[in-house]
Parts: C-alpha cells; structure tokens; sequence
C-alpha cells in the first residue's frame, strides 16, 4: 500500500476543589477545560486563580451509592472515599477503557457530573477530552454522550486521541506537538496504544490488550504470592500501590510491608524481585509489539512518515511512562530491537499530559471560536 494509503484519523487524589478566585465567572471569555475520563483515573485541567498555575482535579473513575440513612434518598459517593468506604460494591466503569454499555455510560454521568458539582466547573466553558485508540464506535459515542450531556462546555465540546493530547507537554509550553511528525506511545492500564501524528492527523493507529498496566498489577499480585512462598497474597489495588510507589528501572530497592494475619497477629515480609519482574516482562512486551507490529504495519502504509518519525522523538503517555528510568529503557531496549539509534521523551507527569493538552487545545479553540 502506497504512502498516501487512507486511513480514518481519529477527531478527537481527589484534589482541591477550583479555587474561588479562578476565572469561572467570566462572562467575556469560555473558561478551558481539559477532561481524561481514565480507566482508573479521572484527572481535569482547569485554570487557577489569576496568575496561578492551573488547578488539576484528580481521582479514581469509581462510584458508590448508599442510602442516607435521615431521608433515605440515594447519594453518590466517587473516587477514593467511595473505594475506601465501599469496597465491596464500589463501580469502576471504564475498566476496559470506555463506558460500553448503557448502564456504565449512566454511571459514567452521574460520576461525571458529580465531579463536576463538587469543584463548582463553569458551564461557559471550552471542553476538549481525551479520547484513547480503541476500535469501539458505541464505546466512544457513550463517551461523546457522557460529556455533552453534562453541564459544562456551553461554549464547545471537541475530543482528540489521548495520545497527541499527552504529547503536548512533552514537545514544549505551547501546542507544538500540532505542526510535528512522531510517533506517540501510550502506555496505559487497559491497553497499550501507538500512532503516528503528521501534523495533528492521526495515522496508523494500533492497539492491543495484551499489554497493559493492569495485567502488571496481576502480575505483581501472583509473583508476590510465589515470592513469599504462598505466605502473602494481595489484591490488585495493592499490587498496583505496590507498583505506583516502588517500580523504579533506575534505582529499585526491596521494601516491606506487614499484613494482619486471619487468627491474629502481624506478618512482615520483604519484597525483592515481585514488582521489577513484572515491569520488565511490560516493557519488553511494549517494545517487541512496537517494534514488530505497529512500526511494520506503519511502514507498510505510510513509508515517508515512518523515515520521518524515526528520526524523532518517540513520545510515551499514560500511567507506566510515570515509572522512574522506563522511557530511557524503552529507548535502549527499542534501539536494540531496531538496530538503530532511537530517542524517547515524555511529559514530566505523562500520566496528567493528556488531560493538560487537551486543555491547552480547549483554551486555543476557544479564542478562535
């Protein structure tokens, strides 16, 4: 297939509430909003006070309901108090990365809103939201639906792919990321995406489930497990804290943790190998679906831009590109795998990128609009 082949290019902690100050009430411009209804998180971009840096509101994708126990109404309880306070019936509903039914898109927008409500956002707004690489129509037009359909963004409501929204930060201050050719790799819980982007289109988009965060977080559970010789078995929240706070390819140590035992008393143990063998296994199952099936699938569709990309910056996004020293090993391991020499960046905070461009695009379609 030649190099103008066509291809569909995709359009589009509980923190603090927005601070008082923040420019929400201005009538004369739409306040700009960028939204990333994750997976496991949900993180907002909104801009702060006056002179401030913006504010980022941030928290698990997760719900629970429970009944007042004066009126009897329901009430919704989300991100982490409705983890920690109801784990045995708290609603994650983007476990596979979009609301895929009717019943997880109307739990989608009664946490949607419910987020919205609690940090006071602006209908007069300019939304833009970050959409991931997933062949899933009705997924995706629950999120549209989801978004549209809650009280912010009266002045506009535009998404583009979660990966060119998180390589914004990564090229610089502004939206260079818009007038350049790259190749952009999310490594996220539910997948593990790639892309090329000439110019903003998205080209040769890839996906796969087999590699994902979340089966690192099983995967840390059962080598825990085998680790301890059967004496510790964790959940894959744990696992995934486990992960968050010690993977490190530059500079791990082995940790202990301590468990209450079922007929009383405590367990300590140590952790020395579980965690860093599970990433290490991710990284070079990223690698090798990188290097052997995406970059093939590009060249074969778009030679020039795969020359042209190659050449460049290799971007990572998502949750795993925030593990210390993964984008210089991925850069090292690729290089190997290609035999040739290979650059890698990221965001400083790749987890938060998307969320952070896509309010820098709101903020620029808004003056424009």
């Amino acid at each position: 297939m030649s190099d103008d082949a066509a291809d569909d290019a995709s359009t589009g902690d509980q923190s603090e509430s927005v601070d008082e100050e923040s420019p929400v009430g201005d009538a004369e411009a739409a306040v700009p909003i960028g939204v990333k209804l994750g997976s496991t998180r949900t993180v907002i971009s909104v801009p702060g006070a006056r002179g401030t840096e913006d504010e980022i509101i941030r928290t698990l994708t997760c719900l629970a309901t429970y009944e007042d126990a004066l009126t009897g109404e329901e009430k919704v309880l989300y991100g982490e108090e409705a983890a920690a306070e109801y784990p045995d019936r708290v609603q994650f509903m983007l476990r596979s990365g979009l609301p895929e039914d009717e019943d997880r898109a109307e739990l989608t927008e009664t946490f949607f809103q419910a987020l919205i409500d609690q940090n006071d956002l602006p209908e007069y707004s300019a939304v833009v939201y970050a959409i991931p690489t997933i062949d899933n129509p009705q997924g995706l037009e629950n999120l549209t639906s989801v978004i549209e359909g809650s009280s912010i963004g009266k002045h506009l409501v535009e998404s583009y792919p979660e990966s060119l929204c998180g390589a914004i930060p990564a090229f610089g201050d502004d939206l260079e990321a818009i007038d350049e050719i790259f190749l952009a790799v999310n490594m996220g819980s539910t997948n593990l995406e790639a892309s090329a982007y000439r110019r903003g289109e998205q080209l040769a988009p890839f996906t796969t489930g087999a590699v994902t965060g979340n089966e690192v977080d099983r995967m840390i559970a059962n080598y825990v497990e085998e680790e301890t010789q059967g004496r510790v078995n964790i959940d894959t929240q744990t696992a995934r804290e486990y992960k968050e706070e010690h993977a490190d390819f530059v500079d791990f140590e082995p940790f202990t943790d301590i468990i209450q035992q079922p007929g009383g008393g405590s367990h300590e143990f140590t952790i020395e190998r579980s965690v860093m063998d599970a990433v290490d296994e991710y990284l070079d199952d990223a690698v090798e679906e990188v290097a052997n099936t995406f970059l093939p699938e590009l060249a074969n569709d778009y030679m020039k831009v795969y020359q042209l990309a190659l050449d460049r910056p290799i971007v990572l996004t998502g949750g795993m590109a925030c593990i210390p020293g993964i984008v210089e090993e991925f850069e090292r391991r690729l290089s190997e795998e290609l035999n040739r020499e290979i650059e890698a960046i990221a965001a400083d905070q790749p987890d938060i990128a998307p969320t952070i461009g896509a309010q820098r695009i709101a903020e620029r379609l808004g003056e424009n609009a």
